[in-house]
């Protein structure tokens, strides 16, 4: 009789332990970068939190927290632009980290908060450099447009960001929420750093000096696009990849580069550009091979991509139509990296995919910010994301039928 009574509880015991191991935790590890590199239209923001210290202090906490990503095409708008280029990159950690809330919010959390807002805090009040609670951010919804705003909570400042869509949501663990502009603390020293920031870097001047870039630098300089290239030296920094003297002599005799229209030809040198900070290392273990440039931040996202990979050793660059290897590091000295390449950098969208000497009409722009689909309506739930929840739910309830009939046989075993 003893014996048979061991089996039934100890069936009962592993059945609960697994029952417990597959409910709803608290927090685990996570990649947040990984978990980003998923979403192209956020590639810049992600970018701004791999070239700070901010992704390396998350792997560190188990807290559940609450991502507020602002989209590539409103972190090219002032006043967020303007922040990540002019500062220091402890100072964009510090308003990075103010986008960090320290607790989950799932949709439906954030559908049930009151007019009158709920404080929390974020991952930068706990470095003490946010004085009283402006480390904190007050969330509100409006009850008639349903919009959901996030500002300080002191009433004289005006950051605020309005919620535009849930992105991703791994439950009790992570929200990722999209907002329309990054968010500053009330009362905070911007300009307060850990490290003073570097010189700003003469790009021409650098290429001059590398003795083989001399129609690359004299390209820049005509085009204008290089003061742009060196005001972006700031936040996340810049990449570049230059083509030798040899690489613009090697040009097929049907491309003509230089009577491409100064719109067409300014796309074509930001499409050698990377708005990141990547020295050679970061470069031969990228983990996104499809990385935007400057171009793709100007006509939109998926456009003017570069595909980078680690090819016989070496750092492969594919346009699409064009073949190009990383043949010398010219620059490396955080934020800036300039790396020579093998060939001109030719973007399909441009010159086409099978006659690369013809140019095509650019491809169509990408909606607005204020139109594109996925961020249309403020706070708009994804498509699956009820049925996500639901699945959860009905898994949930069927674990504890087996726990109750469990204990019915069991009783009845006794």
């Amino acid at each position: 009789m003893a014996v048979s009574l061991i089996t039934p509880l100890t069936f009962l015991y592993f059945l609960l332990l697994s029952s417990s191991a597959s409910s709803p935790t608290a927090a685990t590890d996570f990649n947040l970068t990984s978990i980003l590199s998923s979403f192209q239209n956020l590639s810049s923001f992600s970018s701004l939190l791999s070239s700070t210290s901010v992704a390396s202090d998350l792997t560190r906490r188990q807290d559940p927290i609450t991502l507020l990503a602002v989209p590539n095409p409103y972190l090219s708008l002032p006043p967020s632009s303007d922040l990540t280029r002019r500062l220091p990159s402890s100072s964009v950690g510090d308003i990075l980290r103010y986008h960090i809330l320290l607790q989950y919010f799932s949709w439906t959390d954030l559908l049930k908060i009151p007019p009158s807002g709920v404080l929390v805090t974020t991952l930068l009040q706990t470095t003490g450099r946010a004085p009283a609670n402006f480390g904190a951010v007050n969330i509100t919804r409006n009850p008639l447009t349903k919009a959901i705003t996030i500002q300080s909570p002191d009433p004289n400042s005006d950051s605020n960001a309005t919620v535009l869509s849930l992105i991703k949501t791994l439950p009790y663990n992570i929200t990722i929420l999209a907002v329309n502009s990054l968010l500053v603390p009330y009362d905070f020293n911007l300009m307060a750093s850990e490290s003073s920031p570097p010189p700003a870097l003469n790009i021409t001047k650098a290429l001059i000096d590398g003795h083989n870039f001399n129609v690359a630098a004299a390209m820049l300089t005509a085009s204008g696009v290089v003061d742009e290239f060196e005001a972006d030296e700031g936040g996340a920094g810049i990449t570049l990849f230059v083509p030798t003297d040899g690489a613009f002599g090697d040009l097929p005799g049907n491309v003509r580069l230089q009577s491409l229209p100064a719109d067409k030809k300014s796309v074509v040198l930001k499409f050698h550009v990377l708005h990141s900070y990547y020295p050679l290392g970061s470069l031969e273990s990228i983990v996104n091979p499809v990385q935007p440039t400057l171009a793709t931040e100007d006509n939109g996202a998926g456009s003017f991509t570069l595909n980078i990979s680690r090819v016989n050793g070496s750092i492969a660059i594919d346009t699409g139509i064009i073949q190009a290897s990383v043949t010398q590091t010219v620059f490396d000295q955080k934020p800036v990296a300039i790396f020579g390449v093998s060939k001109v950098l030719l973007p399909r969208e441009i010159f086409g995919k099978d006659s690369p000497g013809t140019t095509v009409p650019p491809p169509e722009l990408s909606p607005s910010p204020k139109k594109s689909a996925w961020l249309s309506s403020p706070a708009s739930s994804p498509e699956g994301f009820n049925e996500e929840i639901k699945s959860e739910g009905q898994r949930f309830r069927a674990q504890s039928c087996m726990v109750a009939l469990c204990c019915i046989v069991l009783y009845l075993l006794v």
